[in-house]
């Protein structure tokens, strides 16, 4: 009995052993099997909506009933359901075949605010931002808004900037988002600073970039605000400095922005590498053009062997070969500069290779965003039209061009390929700005003494390129009304045409002894001759009033009181090829004017001057050399004598150490200058800094005049005083391109003079518009 019973404990046993055993190897294989579960879905039930259909909810979803879904089915719907935007929250769960989808719908936008923004207006910010009033709100798009405006801020130069979003619960779903923001100060760049320049100091490298130094005086500029993009601009106008000075393995290596702890400031490090600098050594220019021989253009080549090496000058050699081979026909050429440095020499071997290049002719040329002006002003600007070889020299002409009308506040001109490989179509696109003006001007000046005007004028009128003037000053010793108006394409052609009509009273008793009014008008026409060449003419009528004269006034002015009507027509011939028109720095204009007046009317008289003025940059282009040089002469016809408001004057602005008027023929019993029927002019003047910053526009001047007037008509008078002797004085001055208008003072010292004439050391001229 007892080995039986033990038998049967020792089977329980093993039966119980391999029992567990089975288990444990199938229990992983059932844990394997669990996401994979499939149930049939017998009812679908939709709740927490409010807004939204639960029809919506079931399209977005992916399941439909009696679907056999699994876990990873599932998941699936409820990222779905998560990607639409729509819900804050979802839940789902199965019971008995029934999947429940709960939802949790996301407010509505019932207002978007903004609060705590004084310098960047609710418009703007909404313009910037994506969401919108009877939108769904998110928090993702909502963090997405806030960068936005933190990015608005930071190009407006606030970098301490802080938007926090606030959410106003309202009912029926609804919200109120508010974006409550703290502008903070301006981020002002506090220093800039090199590392790696040994040949330029850190001042000369700061007047290249555009970015500047904070400064008491530039609270009228935007350049010392820290902009990013404008400091990767810094780094090419580096790079193009240097290029130019002939460092041609210059690099800037890094540049640092670092701001101050109190976030108010920012300082700059650009870190550079200059290089040797470079010469010029061989100059070649190899032709792979048929028939073309390089040497032929040679004269059109700016860069030297020997010079220091500069890559504006090579790009000016490419554009002036360009020009040259386009006048011979060559239509299609490619040139391009290819530089080999000589390390051990430090020299740069340059090869200008011509090429044809593919014959493209442009197929169209296209015109977006110009809602007011009209295609033909800007067509009419452009070197190029349809059917002309494609020429890319000319092309970056034409838009300088139209950046030149002043109409358009940006250009892009850019080409896409046309309907045939040998085809192109230029496509201009342009962003048009205000071009009317209405300004106020105040001022003071040694002539006219305080003054004040008014100029409205449209530059662009009714879109046409049209331009309609109206000024008046008004001055303690001179009144003066003026409206014209110019079409500068008269007849669709390369010529303008304009009318003037003028009215204004002078005060010259202290110059002569009298007052003088003239009203009258003109109409005149311009066309260009050639690129640097322009002709001119003019037709003039006036009536010339001589009045208040005084009684003790000289004979001379006495005997012509009265109105003279005047029927003149003028013309000018003039050569422009300075860098600037406002400020020169490099160039010359000169001019030829003379008129015929006896068409009619009282004055018969023929009148001639021809001057020059000449602009040499002596160092870095911030001290000019300008010279100025103007002879002119008047003569009677028909035995007419020249009057005394048809003569010359000299002296003020025209020989500064004189008064206006002040040289020349003048009545010795009254001091009355008289005016003279010849005279001549020069002057050398240097302009130079002061040691003040640049951007702020102080600069000194120091400067020679000569000149001399004579001759009148009337001859045999004792008591006229009439010499042609060289009047000379020296003197320096300060000018300032102030914020609100030039102003310049000026001393100067004859030391050439007569004893009858009337000499002035201190000159000051303010003027301003706003």
């Amino acid at each position: 009995m007892f080995i039986i019973k033990t038998s049967k404990i020792f089977v329980t046993l093993l039966v119980m052993a391999l029992m567990a055993t089975f288990s444990i190897q199938i229990a992983p294989a059932q844990a394997r099997t669990a996401n994979e579960q499939v149930s049939t879905v017998r009812e679908i039930r939709i709740e927490g909506v409010q807004r939204i259909e639960a029809s919506t909810v079931l399209s977005y979803l992916g399941v439909s009933v009696g679907d056999q879904v699994t876990i990873d089915i599932l998941n699936q719907s409820l990222k779905n359901l998560y990607a639409t935007g729509l819900f804050a929250d979802v839940n789902m769960r199965q019971d008995r075949g029934v999947l429940f989808v709960i939802v949790t719908e996301n407010p509505i936008i019932n207002k978007i605010a903004f609060e705590g923004n004084d310098e960047v207006k609710d418009d703007e910010l909404l313009a910037e931002i994506s969401l919108r009033s009877r939108q769904v709100f998110t928090k993702t798009q909502a963090q997405y808004d806030v960068a936005r405006i933190y990015e608005i801020y930071r190009r407006s130069g606030r970098f301490a900037a802080t938007v926090d979003p606030k959410i106003i619960q309202l009912d029926q779903n609804r919200v109120n988002l508010v974006f409550e923001i703290s502008e903070g100060g301006i981020t002002k760049i506090k220093g800039i600073r090199f590392v790696g320049n040994e040949i330029f100091s850190d001042g000369a490298l700061k007047e290249e970039l555009s970015s500047q130094e904070d400064r008491w005086y530039k609270f009228l500029s935007s350049d010392d605000r820290y902009d990013p993009d404008r400091v990767e601009y810094d780094k090419e106008l580096l790079r193009q400095f240097y290029l130019k000075e002939g460092y041609a393995d210059f690099l800037v290596t890094s540049a640092n922005a670092e701001l101050a702890k109190d976030q108010k400031e920012f300082y700059l490090t650009f870190n550079i590498s200059e290089g040797p600098r470079y010469r010029v050594g061989q100059v070649a220019i190899d032709s792979n053009l048929r028939g073309f021989d390089g040497a032929t253009i040679r004269d059109q080549v700016n860069v030297l062997p020997g010079q220091w090496y500069n890559a504006d000058e090579v790009k000016t050699s490419i554009t002036q070969m360009t020009d040259a081979l386009g006048d011979q026909q060559y239509a299609f050429v490619d040139i391009r500069p290819v530089t080999k440095q000589n390390t051990d020499a430090d020299t740069i071997d340059i090869t200008f290779q011509i090429a044809e290049s593919p014959r493209v002719f442009v197929e169209r040329i296209d015109i977006q965003g110009n809602v007011r002006t009209v295609d033909k002003v800007i067509r009419r600007e452009m070197l190029l039209v349809e059917g002309d070889p494609f020429n890319k020299s000319k092309l970056a002409r034409s838009e300088q061009k139209l950046r030149d009308l002043g109409f358009f506040e940006n250009v892009a001109v850019t080409t896409a390929q046309g309907s045939a490989p040998d085809k192109v179509i230029v496509d201009i696109g342009v962003t048009e700005q205000s071009t009317g003006e209405l300004s106020i001007g105040a001022g003071f000046s040694t002539n006219d003494g305080p003054l004040a005007d008014l100029r409205i004028r449209e530059r662009n009128l009714l879109g046409k390129g049209q331009d309609l003037l109206f000024s008046t000053t008004i001055a303690g010793k001179r009144t003066q009304f003026d409206a014209s108006f110019t079409e500068p394409h008269f007849l669709d052609r390369d010529l303008s045409a304009g009318v003037d009509a003028f009215h204004s009273t002078q005060d010259l008793q202290d110059e002569s002894s009298f007052d003088q009014n003239r009203t009258g008008g003109a109409v005149r026409i311009g066309y260009p001759l050639s690129e640097k060449w322009r002709q001119g003419w003019k037709y003039r009528f006036e009536n010339n009033e001589i009045d208040n004269v005084n009684s003790t006034a000289s004979r001379f002015i006495r005997d012509q009181e009265g109105s003279r009507a005047t029927s003149a027509i003028s013309q000018r011939l003039s050569f422009d090829d300075r860098d600037s028109t406002l400020f020169p720095t490099e160039g010359l204009y000169s001019w030829l004017d003379t008129e015929f007046a006896g068409l009619g009317g009282d004055a018969q008289y023929v009148s001639g001057k021809l001057g020059g003025n000449y602009f040499i940059p002596v160092y870095k282009r911030s001290v000019i050399f300008d010279v100025l040089t103007e002879v002119g002469a008047i003569g009677g016809w028909n035995d007419s004598d020249v009057e005394i408001n048809e003569r010359f004057y000299l002296g003020g602005t025209t020989l500064r150490g004189f008064e206006r008027a002040g040289v020349g023929p003048r009545d010795t019993l009254t001091g009355d200058s008289l005016g003279g029927n010849f005279f001549y002019r020069a002057s050398g003047e240097f302009k130079f800094p002061i040691g003040l910053p640049e951007e702020l526009g102080v600069a000194g001047h120091a400067f020679t005049d000569i000149g001399s007037l004579w001759e009148l008509d009337e001859t045999g008078a004792n008591n006229i005083f009439d010499k042609n002797s060289l009047r000379a004085a020296a003197g320096l001055g300060v000018s300032w391109r102030s914020p609100l208008g030039p102003v310049r003072v000026d001393f100067a010292q004859p030391f050439l003079d007569e004893t009858f004439d009337k000499d002035e050391v201190f000159r000051f001229s303010f003027g301003t518009r706003f």
